[in-house]
């Protein structure tokens, strides 16, 4: 399994224009059939350059998934966004790649 993940901040003249747009975004990215879940988090570290930064970790369903979402999919969301905020939002994307997956259950 991978995770592809987009770390962007954004600024705050912003910020409440992009969360609406994210919150659309993210069902179009699985809507490309490549993911099977996706969770968008807030970073709880303040940034010297200002902003607020999130994390959007989307869950493949394997590597041939997320090169076909490089391939077919992810310049025209890159685009979209940059289209959209421009200047205003700095995202980089990381690629994980899970080993092992743990739980606990205490009852």
């Amino acid at each position: 399994m991978y995770i592809y993940n987009v770390t962007a901040n954004i600024e705050e003249s912003i910020h409440d224009e992009w969360l609406i747009w994210i919150k659309e975004h993210i069902p179009q990215v699985l809507g490309t059939g490549k993911f099977e879940k996706a969770t968008l988090t807030r970073v709880l570290v303040e940034e010297d350059m200002g902003g607020v930064t999130y994390s959007i970790q989307y869950k493949s369903y394997s590597r041939e998934a997320l090169d076909a979402f490089y391939k077919e999919d992810a310049p025209k969301f890159r685009s979209e966004a940059l289209k959209k905020f421009a200047d205003k939002m700095l995202a980089f994307r990381t690629e994980l790649q899970i080993i092992d997956e743990y739980t606990v259950n205490f009852k």
